[in-house]
């Protein structure tokens, strides 16, 4: 702000002063002529008391000073306590100009003129900067509070500590040096364009934190680059960014006659290549979304080959088959290919080769031929052939329905039904020696009895300290899913009901 001279309270200009500060800092006169009347009603508190109830008054026409008093009317001053006298008057003092206030107005008393000494200029003018400060960082929160996730150009105005200070023509902004790309460098006066990550407006004032690095910053680009984007014709469906090294993009479109990806690309690679060289040379892997998971994987771990996948959606996992050849393509230099594919589509991707699942495969057939045949008493023959057939468990077993099983070679009715009722036998047993365990363990019998909990449910239940009804009816519902891994919200819903009935 300008040094702008004060003598004494009839030489200030304080409508031109007003018009001037307003237009230095970009804010309205009528704030900074608040900011004045503030400052001045404190230097007549310092004068008169800064018990005193002071205000000041500017004429937004003439510039004249007014400095008043102001005393609230009461009925009898004397029923108030002590602490509640000062800056009131009660009925009966007022004058005979004045008997038409009522009580709750209030009657005001002009001052005389403030002689501003040296000191009392000097604290007006800090007031009235610090004022004039607050209204400043107000009209640019509001400025800049409805552009989050935007784009803004800026000019570097100051570097401290790594961190940049970007001049955005109406406020400051801040671009931690940890939201530049790597090996970015900027210097002062360079221009820079940045990503509107958050602004803050606490008690410290506001700030306006920008980034290169959000994943955003990205999408934006494409924003700017890809006309079918901005139009909303083709959807930008998730991101995955090593910010300065390299980013996935999945796009689609409802329009059959588009190509996403060979929109985004542009003519000759044009449109990706500028987004390209704004992030610094990333590489960008643009990849076509599919509702179908597996297809989705597939695309995002281009540029590598995939023989198949197998999926778990229980656990949202992915195991991901590649040649041999393909291994160190499908990963990625430090792993960052299948990283970012990860995290493109939500699910969790191991790569394994062809010979490396051949050899997994060959190890669980052989494990689980081995469980067949210790817990159901046969032969290798039999447990070979449950596996073959695709039997994963006794539960499988179990649950089998006779026809199902005699349609398997060599396989009749008596076999079948043995092999139905062994399974049955040692699920039993194994259930009745778990139960044993869990009353050793200390586990409510509300639980045990529940119909809604199976046997693996409530041994996980008791690996985490979860052993009785109010224990499980404390938990959320997002709690108990997390413990329990495989059920569905509904199921979690009636669980935690039927655990909290006893309550009320």
């Amino acid at each position: 702000m300008q040094n702008y001279e004060v003598k004494d309270s009839s030489s200030i200009d304080i409508v031109e002063i007003s018009k001037n500060i307003a237009k230095e800092k970009g804010i309205a006169p009528e704030e900074v002529i608040d900011a004045m009347e503030f400052a001045i009603a404190k230097a007549g508190r310092t004068k008169y008391g800064f018990e005193q109830d002071i205000r000041a008054k500017i004429d937004r026409d003439s510039g004249k000073i007014g400095l008043y008093r102001y005393l609230e009317v009461v009925e009898n001053i004397g029923e108030l306590p002590e602490e509640e006298r000062q800056n009131k008057i009660d009925m009966k003092s007022l004058g005979k100009e004045n008997k038409e206030l009522k009580i709750g107005e209030y009657l005001i008393e002009e001052l005389p003129p403030l002689d501003f000494g040296r000191i009392a200029v000097q604290t007006a003018k800090q007031v009235i900067y610090q004022r004039v400060k607050e209204a400043e960082k107000v009209m640019q929160f509001n400025e800049f509070k409805d552009k989050i996730g935007e784009i803004v150009n800026g000019v570097v105005k100051r570097v401290e500590y790594g961190n940049l200070i970007i001049d955005l023509g109406k406020g400051e902004a801040i671009l931690r040096k940890d939201e530049l790309l790597n090996k970015e460098i900027f210097r002062r006066s360079d221009r820079i364009r940045a990503y509107i990550a958050d602004v803050k407006h606490d008690l410290k004032g506001h700030q306006i934190f920008l980034s290169r690095a959000h994943n955003n910053f990205l999408v934006k680009l494409f924003f700017q680059e890809v006309p079918e984007i901005y139009d909303g014709i083709i959807e930008v469906k998730s991101v995955a960014r090593d910010p300065g090294s390299r980013a996935k993009i999945a796009v689609y479109t409802k329009e059959k006659s588009i190509d996403p990806v060979g929109a985004c690309v542009g003519m000759r690679g044009s449109r990706v290549q500028a987004v390209v060289n704004e992030l610094q040379g990333e590489k960008i892997d643009i990849v076509l979304w599919s509702e179908d998971i597996a297809t989705y994987v597939v695309n995002a771990l281009g540029p590598a080959e995939v023989d198949k996948v197998i999926i778990e959606e229980d656990i949202k996992k992915i195991d991901v088959i590649v040649p041999d050849e393909q291994l160190s393509l499908a990963i990625g230099r430090k792993g960052q290919n299948v990283r970012l594919a990860s995290s493109l589509s939500g699910w969790s991707i191991d790569i394994l080769t062809t010979s490396q699942e051949s050899e997994r495969r060959n190890e669980e057939f052989k494990n689980l031929s081995q469980k067949f045949m210790t817990d159901l008493d046969v032969d290798e023959v039999i447990a070979h052939l449950l596996v073959t057939e695709g039997f994963s468990s006794l539960d499988e077993i179990a649950m089998v329905s006779m026809q199902e099983l005699t349609s398997i070679e060599g396989f009749d009715e008596n076999l079948s039904n043995e092999l139905i009722t062994r399974a049955k036998t040692h699920l039993n047993k194994v259930r009745e020696e778990n139960l044993e365990l869990l009353k050793k363990e200390g586990v409510e019998q509300y639980l045990l009895d529940s119909k809604m909990l199976g046997i693996e449910h409530l041994m996980k239940l008791s690996e985490n300290k979860i052993k009785t009804r109010d224990q499980l009816a404390d938990l959320s519902n997002d709690e108990l899913i997390d413990l329990l891994g495989n059920i569905e919200k509904e199921k979690a819903d009636e669980i935690i009901i039927d655990a909290r009935k006893h309550w009320f």
